[in-house]
């Protein structure tokens, strides 16, 4: 006959080995679930007040003055001061296909974006595992960027300016 401890410690492996099914795909569906949320919202377009439309008749915005980019904090591949500029928007993330490339075991491929939306730019996580992190805060949803903040992926750290 199985020595009695022998038989708890199977039962015992097959307990966490459900345990970690379980937890893997409770995982899937919540990344599914929140990207399916995030199709469904989209990008509700503010109407411009009126002082932004009298710029915009004129060929004037803030955006227009500005030149917001990123600058490396602290990024592998990167040395400190490095800058982006950031004026369309970009991606960043492990993918190839993002402008700024981060080479971070804690970066998703597409993993956040900034973007500019009316005269402000924005940060927004774009259903990463990790999280995106805004001045030490985990993103909840998109967020409007002002100058000297940080935003952290994994250990990859930039600052906005403008």
């Amino acid at each position: 006959m199985d020595d009695p401890l022998a038989v708890a410690l199977k039962f015992g492996f097959l307990a966490v080995l459900y345990l970690f099914l379980l937890w893997v795909s409770r995982s899937a569906l919540r990344d599914l679930a929140r990207g399916q949320d995030a199709a469904a919202v989209g990008d509700p377009v503010d109407p411009p007040s009126a002082s932004r439309r009298h710029q915009e008749r004129r060929g004037e915005g803030l955006m227009d003055n500005m030149r917001p980019r990123l600058e490396v904090i602290a990024a592998l591949g990167f040395e400190p001061g490095t800058v982006f500029e950031i004026t369309g928007g970009v991606t960043l993330g492990r993918a190839d296909s993002a402008e700024i490339p981060i080479d971070d075991p804690f970066a998703s491929a597409a993993h956040a974006r900034v973007y500019s939306r009316g005269d402000f730019m924005n940060v927004e996580d774009m259903g990463s595992t990790n999280g995106t992190y805004l001045n030490g805060r985990r993103l909840r949803g998109p967020e409007r960027l002002k100058v000297a903040d940080v935003i952290r992926i994994g250990d990859s750290e930039y600052r906005y300016q403008e």
